[in-house]
Order: C-alpha cells, then structure tokens, then sequence
C-alpha cells in the first residue's frame, strides 16, 4: 500500500459531522476504484441460524470474497465479519478467504464446506482423511487441510491428557547490554551439558535443568527475527526475558524488544544485567521501566526484575527460578505428549554432508525418527535427529529443540510441521501448501485504518493496534496522551467495544523495524513531522503496512477518532509517479539555479510534488517552479529524457541528487 499523508478534508456540512454524513455528497453518491468501497445494499440483521442435525454440504473454491460466502450460505455479510472477529480475524466485505478460514465459518452457520476438486486435490489419495480424532477416514471421506487437521485435532484434544511441559523462553534486549553473555552462562549451568562436553551443535535453541525442572531457551539473533516468526503466524514463545544494562538504562532497542513481546501477548521477567559495574544503577532501570508499564512486583506491578551478572554468573539461578514461578503462575504450558508431533520450524539450513536440515521446536506430541512429516512445502519423512548438543537422539517431546534431516527441501522459518499418516500423504499436502502460496503470496496479517473504519462500523472491532513515531520527545508524549483520553472517552461512551492500544512509541523517521513490528501485530503506523526511509517505504508497500504521516496532530487524533467511531474520512494517498537524477546544475540570472536531470523511471511532471532525496536521506519537499525540454515548457517528460528542472524554494543541488514526483490522490473511506 502506498504510504500516505493526512490532509484536512473538505467538508461543507462541517456542523453535521456528529450524524455521520452530514449531507457530504461523496457519501452519498455510488463509490468505485476499490472492491472495498462498494458497500452492499441495507438489508435486515438476521439472526444466526441454528445448526441442523444434519450438516449442509457447500463446495468452496480455494478463495472466496466475504461477500460471496456470505451468499453462499444465505447469511448477511455483517454476520460473516461477526463470526470471524470472534475467531480473531479481521475482514472487509470484499476481502479474499482461504478455503480454511471460509470453512470454519460455514460450519457455525451449519454448513459443511468441502473444497472444490483441483488438479493438485485429484492427486490424494482416498485414505489421506481423517476423522477429528486423526485416524485415517474411510476411502471417499473427507480430505482435510492441514489447518483444518490441526484445528481438529486440538478441539478433540482431551484436557486429562494434558500434561506441563519445559516453558519456552526468548530472550531479548539492547545489542550492547550482554544478551548473548547471559545466554552462554545460562547454559554453563546445565552440569548435564557440561559433562557431556559443552554444546557441540549450534541449533538455535537448548534447554537447561533446574532442581529437576526444565527450561527451553531460544537463542535468536534478536526480536527481528522473533517478529519474522511471528509474521508468519508462528507463536512459539511463553515467556520473553529483557535484558537491560544497568549501567546504561533503557534504549530504543529496549522499547522495540518490549513492543515485541507485548505483541507476541507473553509476560515479560526483566533481567538487569552488569550489577557488578562500579555505575551500575538498578533504581534507575526499574524507575525509566516503569514508566514504560513493566511495575516491578516490589512496587506492586505484576513484572518480575532479577538483577544478574553474566560475566560474574551471578543471579543466574534465580532467574530460572522466576521463569518457573511465571510458568506455573500461567497454567496454561500444557501439552499431550502421546499424539502425533506438531512443531516449528525455528532454523533451517542446507549442509553439504546431511542436505536439508531443520531446527525443530516441538510443541504438541512427541516426534520419532521415522516419522512423516510436511512443514509448509516441503515433506519428508525423520531420517536422523539430534538434540541441542550433537547427540543423537529417537524421539522429542513437547518443548524440545532437535535438529532433523530427510527433508525434500529446506523449509521457511515460522512454518508448522506436523507429522502425518505416511510419506505419501505429506507429498500431495506439501503439493497443496505450494500450490496455494502460489496463488496466495505472502500472508498479510496486516490492517489498515479503513478495515478499523468498517469493523467500527459493525461494532465489532474489539482493538486498534498503533505505532507513533513523533519528530521528538516532545511532540510524542502530548499525541500518545491525547490517544488514551480518546480511548478513555470512547470508552467510557460505547463499553469495551473498542479500545486502541499504543503497542510502540518512538522518535526519528519510520523505519524498517517499525515495518517489521506492524506486519506482526497487524497495526497501522501514525508517524508526526517524520518521514518513512526508503527500506522501510519498500517493506510497507510490498506488505501492505498502512503508514500516515501527518504535521497537524488535530488531523491524527481526528482520523484514529473517526475510525474508533467508524466515520473514517476521505484521506490523500501519495503516490510516486516518477524519479530523476541530477546530473549537473546550472545558474541563470532572474531565475536562480536549474537542475540539469535525467528521468530514470516513470515520468517527470510539471504539476506535481516533488522530494529531493541526497544519500536516501529528505533534503527538500515542494513544488515544480518550471519543467523545460530543450528550451520548451513542457508538462512531462518520460524515462530516459533529459530535461531541466527548477524547485521552489530549493537550489542546493548536487549532482547524484534524486528528485521523486509525486502526485496526491483522494480515496474515500472503504
């Protein structure tokens, strides 16, 4: 999606607003350019029907439209959106579903979905459906996707049969505050490890042995690659321990580890690490926290602050210590170890002497050499397996990483791998896995402040998730506090129908990382006075993060008000309609400097924007002063031409200088 800036919009029923159209023409009049804008026509709310004895059978395609479903299975649209927020998914009226999510809401409408015959489903063999319990289903039953399986499988999941398992730990923190020193003295503690002869295989993620109880740790590079996973709709962390130094206090990495994790919704244990410095203040790390919401428990919060030494190892056993404190306090690590294994794929490499290998962290039933698998694309059936120190091993429990092999491929990170009846099995879902990604792309967990606008609408949007990056301290702490009297107000007017959530608050440009946050979290971007850097405009754009920028903070509480109360307004989308180079400038009495330019991409327009760009940084933002080709005026020049160009209130070319056009689009409310 196009990043975008917020302008006032014109409004002559201005007085009107509090009724909602207020008279304003483009509300009334028939909308297009957008399958979202077609708004469906008044129809009565209907009440869900009640399930038959016996199920209808529908046929669905692999994608299908909201709308079209609904038809389908005669129900209104709204009550479509309805069923799929209670599943925590939220949708548009024109929005694509899969075959999976589309199933699931045909069933609580009482329909049985089965997908329609394609070449790749003719492949399966008879025998590959299963009943919800995972036995093989007679020949002509059923064929269930892998979500689907899943799905069954855990609703069939007998509670008695749930035993505790290892707590499955992340640990995160500024890059300079010892993360990875409190890593390697956490695993010097495992005697086991020690007597074997330390860690002989780097699998990303080991386990440690605390007074007869376990703890499994997984070492990632850092919280971009615990929010890669979780981009893929991989959850495989209970607890997130922060690493902060206290000598040096809390960092930006430090805030972006905590909105991370407070994404990932897992409690945060707080280890202040490097005590033993002469200017070590713990004080100071609980008081700058605290005012980020993580209370120590000593001050009546509900967050757990260890402090420790990794250089020293100090305080390592009492954080292990607090980390099953908070693992018995949840109640919810369970699992059922005697049932087929379900897991993620946390690493994965190709190795010249063994091939495709993978790193698996299981976390539902018990994985056996000899097992057949399918993790995404990619099957297989275990060959060999090993645990975190090289040693080999036949089986993996619940919460245990071990490195496998006899893989058709190397698998993704973030996929789920789940063990399946026979090999033959796992290469006709790996083959449907493939085929729809195909189709599909990459998923998008992402929303957009017009989905916010129409679930409002529907008064069925339960959270708005944002990330407000400001130009400076000063301006941010004014917008996020304005943000949650809104929320304090709204709420107080419409219950607990709708609340926002600030889940990152920063200063300086939009960037990447912030991108990265958004997909995971599924949150729109509201940046003041800032601009977007170009990896992070890439990103955004090919994952459909919604990014607004505004310079009048009336305008941005305005909009999250609107589309809180699902009266979103009409917005400006930027749009880059070409680019040029400077190649050399030229100084011209009575008209002042001209830049000399070659259009690279696109076309140069006279009537547009322009955004001078010098080492991908924003040097000047205004507007085209003349456009000549040769000694014409002219209103555009295309990609390859020359041509001068002269910026309003701008002469500081250089050549290498890039000059983006820009032109400004108008798109009603979806």
């Amino acid at each position: 999606m196009a990043v975008e800036t917020k302008t006032p919009a014109k409004n002559p029923t201005q007085g009107n607003r509090g009724s909602g159209r207020g008279g304003d023409p483009r509300h009334d009049a028939p909308r297009s350019g957008g399958p979202s804008q077609t708004r469906p026509p008044a129809r009565p709310a209907e009440p869900k029907p009640t399930k038959p004895a016996e199920p209808k059978v529908i046929e669905l395609p692999e994608s299908i439209s909201l709308r079209d479903l609904a038809a389908k299975i005669n129900v209104s649209p709204i009550n479509v959106i309805r069923e799929l927020m209670q599943n925590g998914v939220m949708a548009t009226i024109n929005q694509q579903l899969d075959f999976d999510t589309a199933a699931i809401v045909a069933s609580a409408f009482g329909w049985e979905a089965r997908p329609t015959p394609t070449v790749v489903e003719s492949q399966l063999p008879a025998e590959i459906g299963t009943t919800p319990d995972g036995k093989p289903a007679p020949a002509g039953g059923k064929v269930m996707t892998l979500k689907q399986r899943l799905l069954a499988k855990e609703q069939a999941e007998n509670e008695s049969a749930l035993k505790p398992r290892p707590p499955i730990v992340t640990v995160m923190g500024h890059v300079d505050h010892g993360k990875t020193s409190l890593l390697d003295a956490i695993r010097k503690t495992d005697v086991a490890s020690a007597e074997a002869g330390g860690i002989t295989q780097h699998i990303g993620a080991y386990m440690v042995e605390h007074q007869g109880k376990k703890v499994t740790f997984i070492d990632t590079p850092g919280h971009e690659a615990f929010t890669a996973m979780r981009a893929r709709g991989a959850q495989v962390t209970d607890i997130a321990v922060l690493v902060v130094a206290a000598d040096d206090g809390v960092m930006p990495q430090t805030r972006e580890a905590i909105a991370h994790a407070r994404a990932a919704q897992v409690p945060i244990i707080v280890a202040i690490n490097k005590i033993d410095k002469p200017n070590a203040n713990p004080e100071l790390v609980k008081k700058e926290l605290s005012e980020l919401g993580l209370v120590p428990d000593e001050w009546g919060g509900n967050t757990l602050f260890i402090p420790v030494s990794a250089k020293q190892r100090k305080g390592i056993e009492d954080l292990i210590e607090g980390i099953l404190l908070v693992a018995e306090s949840l109640d919810t690590i369970k699992a059922n170890p005697n049932r087929r294994a379900v897991g993620t794929i946390i690493e994965s490499q190709l190795s010249k002497s063994k091939g495709a290998m993978a790193t698996v962290l299981v976390q539902n039933g018990t994985l056996n050499v000899g097992d057949a698998f399918v993790a995404g694309s990619v099957y297989g059936r275990v060959r060999a397996m090993f645990d975190f120190r090289g040693q080999s091993v036949k089986r993996a429990g619940p919460s245990v990483p071990v490195s496998i092999t006899g893989m058709s491929d190397v698998p993704i990170a973030g996929d789920i791998l789940e063990v399946v009846e026979d090999e033959r099995t796992a290469r006709a879902l790996a083959a449907q896995h493939q085929a729809k990604r195909e189709r599909e792309g990459s998923a998008q967990r992402t929303t957009s402040l017009e989905q916010y606008f129409a679930l409002a609408k529907a008064s069925k949007a339960k959270k708005m998730f944002f990330i407000i990056k400001a130009d400076n301290q000063g301006s941010l702490q004014p917008i996020v506090e304005q943000l949650q009297k809104l929320n304090n107000t709204l709420s107080s007017e419409k219950g607990e129908e709708i609340r926002l959530e600030v889940i990152y608050q920063g200063t300086g440009d939009v960037t990447e990382s912030d991108v990265n946050l958004a997909i995971a979290s599924g949150a729109v971007i509201l940046g003041y006075e800032v601009e977007v850097d170009t990896a992070a405009r890439r990103k955004a754009e090919s994952n459909h993060v919604d990014i607004r920028l505004y310079d009048v903070i009336y305008n941005l509480l305005e909009d999250v008000e609107m589309a809180m109360k699902g009266l979103l307004a009409p917005k400006i989308v930027e749009k880059v309609v070409g680019s040029a180079e400077v190649k050399q400038t030229f100084k011209i009495s009575k008209v002042g400097v001209i830049a000399g330019v070659r259009v690279t991409s696109g076309m140069a327009m006279r009537n547009a924007k322009v955004r001078i760009l010098r080492d991908g940084q924003v040097l000047h933002v205004g507007s085209v002063a003349s456009l000549k080709r040769l000694t014409e005026d002219v209103k555009e020049v295309r990609q390859g031409f020359e041509c001068g160009i002269g910026i309003e209130g701008f002469e500081g070319f250089k050549p290498g200088d890039v000059i983006e056009f820009i032109v400004q689009e108008e798109q009603a409310a979806k």
